[in-house]
């Protein structure tokens, strides 16, 4: 049966295997170097401080995919927006994989408090664009020229989501432990399960 739990630092050794050939033979991620295990329980533990980390795996616990949000930017006024980014294992793109782990992705980050969910798509990349739009992300822009990888300069489009009512009064996001305890959390967090053709 198919899970989608919050990442441990346990999982660090297949997240990073699934990562590897992204940032070795592809423009998707800008990485040059993939990171090792350590730093990547590193990231975990990092992220699961504020943002979910979320690993989609079968009935073994093998993870398949995973997604994660992340600060947009670092000063004050920025916490009110995250970045996301899905990473599937090769064999189980076009499962629905990458919109069943966003929609319960999105869904806990509404009960966080969180207004916008952005993605930078390094381009070409029609996977990603279709996946995007299709949770309902906008276009913002078009970094032209902005990052240099596999020997060639590629351009960055970014993508804009609204997470929920923007309020005049906003309430601090909550985090993730505290967010942990409310009563929508565990329906939220299996939201995207039936999206998952696995």
């Amino acid at each position: 049966m198919t899970t989608i739990r919050l990442a441990t630092e346990a999982d660090a050794h297949a997240l990073q295997a699934i990562y590897a050939p992204y940032v070795q033979n592809t423009t998707v991620s800008f990485e040059l170097t993939v990171p090792t295990v350590e730093e990547m329980a590193e990231r975990i533990r990092k992220t699961l401080i504020m943002s979910p980390w979320l690993v989609c795996a079968d009935e073994h616990d093998r993870v398949l995919g995973y997604a994660y949000a992340s600060k947009h930017r670092e000063r004050a006024a920025y916490q009110w927006s995250v970045d996301v980014s899905a990473y599937i294992d090769v064999p189980w793109k076009r499962t629905g994989m990458g919109r069943g782990l966003y929609t319960s992705l999105f869904a806990l980050l509404r009960l966080q408090g969180y207004a916008n969910a952005y993605a930078g798509i390094a381009l070409p990349n029609e996977a990603s664009i279709g996946l995007h739009t299709a949770m309902g992300f906008e276009a913002v822009g078009v970094y032209r020229g902005v990052g240099y990888k596999l020997g060639a300069w590629h351009d960055v489009s970014w993508w804009g989501l609204r997470l929920h009512y923007i309020s005049d009064t906003p309430t601090v996001p909550r985090p993730l432990a505290e967010a942990a305890g409310l009563p929508g959390w565990p329906d939220a967090l299996v939201s995207g399960l039936p999206l998952i053709r696995v």
